[in-house]
């Protein structure tokens, strides 16, 4: 349909009034989602969404509106609305739609037919394997609580009265298995997964063992003695992470007074192993796009290189605020106007394996989990404190299970802290990359 989502929005912004501004986001989408139980399909979705939302802007002021479908009719009064709105809206002389800058689209092929393609019973099929593999796994296992698949298949256009056109699609499905691992009067929960742009990329076998080492190699767990150590971030961990880190790197939080770094560009802010780049060009990335919610080109951007800050991420109205130029960081639906993020974060790897990281290591602790990370995080002081799960490193080695413990410092001392970077990338479902972080010197607060 995306000829069709380029046409309705050219029709859209060719009713603009004289002085007006005006901006259509359009949507097609279709989505599976299959959950298995004790070998039986749990619940089974398959539904097609559409949508349009509509921004105008007039005499300095900004009026948005939204619908769930593509009715004409309904189109009609959505533009209506968002021009009425406009009349409540408050007067900001920086308000205007982004225009063409020049950068140009990288050329990424992020969807794959096969996904359209794959027959629903194969879907099925894939997450009944997955329940099995999981089971079979290790006989701690004593539930597998779902084992699911899902797949979806997304096309949208951005045409606006400034120039902009620009449409896409992409494609991708993921399995998750969740299981129970039972020990003596315990249990312990576990997460595995596998990603792809198409179903016949999903490595089950992946799945099933990380659910299962997750869950089974925390029985017995205790809780640690209070100290001061080197921890190590299992990749998911350092996913969370890095994307707290890349929160308070927007222009949004700098304009509101809510990040950290507000006033440290061109500062050392990390350890010189440290950079973290925010790419959504990177095909690899599970939220890869070619344009932005603005319909601008995305882009590479080296937030923090060698320990230096860089540069913050905008939207064009960030950018306009802060006498700067979009990052290509526009990020939105089409219930919603444009705000600012990171879209594909990572960290630049390493050269050695989790494993090797952990050998250096005489004591210290790998963190697997933690709850409420982002609630346990103040964006402006930087302080941290998490609850977390995990193994005791001795000697180089992994030993027995940790549970119910906290891990402290703040942010900016974490990143000055680390001391090493894992060669583990892992491309995660979700907007951050994972891989295996060192950091000296955090509390852990336990027994």
């Amino acid at each position: 349909m995306l000829d069709e989502l380029l046409e309705l929005g050219d029709r859209i912004v060719e009713r603009a009034n004289n002085g007006e501004q005006i901006e259509a986001i359009v949507v097609n989408e279709r989505e599976t989602e299959v959950r298995v139980y004790e070998g039986d399909v749990e619940s089974f979705t398959s539904a097609t969404s559409q949508g349009i939302g509509i921004r105008v802007i007039n005499n300095q002021r900004q009026g948005f509106a939204w619908a769930g479908t593509l009715d004409p009719d309904v189109i009609d009064s959505t533009l209506a609305e968002a021009r009425d709105n406009a009349t409540f809206g408050s007067v900001d002389p920086d308000l205007k739609l982004a225009e063409p800058d020049g950068v140009p689209m990288a050329e990424l092929d992020l969807y794959d037919p096969a996904v359209a393609d794959f027959p629903t019973d194969d879907k099925i099929a894939l997450a009944l394997e997955l329940e099995k593999m999981t089971k079979a796994g290790d006989p701690r296992i004593v539930l597998v609580e779902s084992a699911d698949f899902a797949d979806s298949i997304s096309e949208a256009a951005v045409v606006t009265t400034s120039g902009i056109r620009i449409g896409g699609r992409d494609a991708g499905s993921y399995v998750t298995s969740t299981v129970i691992a039972g020990g003596d009067d315990e249990t312990q929960i576990g997460f595995g997964y596998a990603v792809g742009r198409n179903p016949g990329e999903l490595d089950l076998v992946k799945a099933a063992e990380m659910a299962v080492e997750r869950s089974t190699r925390l029985l017995g767990a205790v809780k640690p003695e209070t100290g001061r150590v080197t921890v190590v971030l299992d990749p998911m961990v350092t996913a969370q992470f890095i994307g707290i880190i890349g929160a308070t790197l927007s222009g949004e939080a700098v304009l509101k007074g809510r990040s950290l770094f507000a006033d440290r560009l061109g500062e050392t802010v990390a350890s010189d192993l440290f950079t973290l780049v925010d790419d959504p060009t990177n095909p690899k990335a599970f939220t890869a796009g070619e344009a932005d919610g603005e319909g601008l080109a995305t882009r590479r951007n080296v937030l923090i290189e060698g320990g230096r800050l860089n540069k913050f991420v905008h939207n064009s109205y960030t950018a306009r605020r802060l006498g700067t130029e979009s990052t290509g960081n526009a990020v939105r639906g089409f219930t919603s106007t444009p705000g600012v993020g990171t879209i594909a974060l990572s960290l630049a790897p390493g050269a050695r394996e989790q494993a090797e990281l952990i050998a250096d290591i005489e004591n210290g602790v790998l963190i697997q989990g933690v709850s409420g990370l982002h609630s346990g995080v103040n964006p402006v002081s930087g302080d941290f404190s998490n609850g977390a799960d995990g193994l005791r490193i001795r000697n180089g080695e992994l030993a027995e299970p940790l549970r119910e413990f906290t891990i402290g410092s703040t942010l900016q001392r974490m990143l000055l802290d680390v001391i090493e970077v894992g060669g583990d990338l892992d491309w995660l479902p979700s907007s951050a990359a994972g891989l295996s972080l060192v950091v000296g010197d955090v509390t852990v607060s336990g027994a």
